[in-house]
């Protein structure tokens, strides 16, 4: 509980931090909007990941064999529709830890979670300037919320079977929000990302 209530006060001052000292600049809402739905299937994916793989939840009716024994059919938890509904109803709430911000090195419109998964600051926090936002961000939930109303049948369809490059497959091939350069973009990153851990 302590530690939760800490890493609260840290945003709440990260957050009072660059509103302060960020600049203010012209966003492109459609790039915003794809990286909100990007972001929010990531979220997703790390609230499925924390689920114990063994875990499992019994579905459907029950039937008989041609023993007359009941068959129990069981599908792992991350697998349940209702547990994927359940994490939709509260995902956006993660909105407001995020910040949008350009890259130093070229500019690059992004978004980034304040806290890091371990509870600390975001390392990449040092590599972007943040840009002001008058709403402090609530832009970013708000749009959250819409991608998650309109195409939530779409997401945890995509979640229970498991399909790959949920990013793409519900960003840019079923909400139309992203296009290929972003696409693009994100894998530069990620093999950036790949290099520097391959230096180490």
């Amino acid at each position: 509980m302590l530690i939760k209530y800490n890493m609260k006060i840290l945003t709440i001052f990260s957050l009072l931090f660059i509103y302060i000292f960020a600049e203010s600049k012209e966003i492109d809402n459609k790039l915003l909007k794809c990286l909100v739905c990007r972001s929010t299937m990531k979220e997703i994916e790390g609230e499925l990941a924390k689920i114990d793989p063994t875990r499992e939840i019994e579905i459907g009716n029950y039937r008989l064999d041609a023993q007359g024994n009941i068959i129990h059919k069981k599908i792992p938890l991350a697998q349940s529709e209702v547990y994927v509904s359940d994490i939709l109803d509260n995902i956006c709430e993660k909105m407001s830890d995020y910040v949008r911000a350009t890259y130093k090195s070229n500019g690059e419109l992004t978004i980034l979670n304040l806290i890091s998964p371990s509870g600390a600051m975001n390392p990449e926090m040092s590599k972007v300037d943040i840009i002001q936002d008058d709403d402090l961000n609530k832009s970013l939930k708000y749009y959250c919320e819409g991608i998650v109303e309109e195409f939530e049948d779409s997401i945890i369809s995509l979640f229970i079977h498991k399909k790959n490059d949920i990013n793409e497959q519900l960003c840019t091939n079923i909400a139309n929000l992203c296009n290929s350069t972003n696409i693009n973009h994100d894998n530069i990153e990620k093999n950036d990302i790949d290099e520097e851990h391959d230096e180490l």
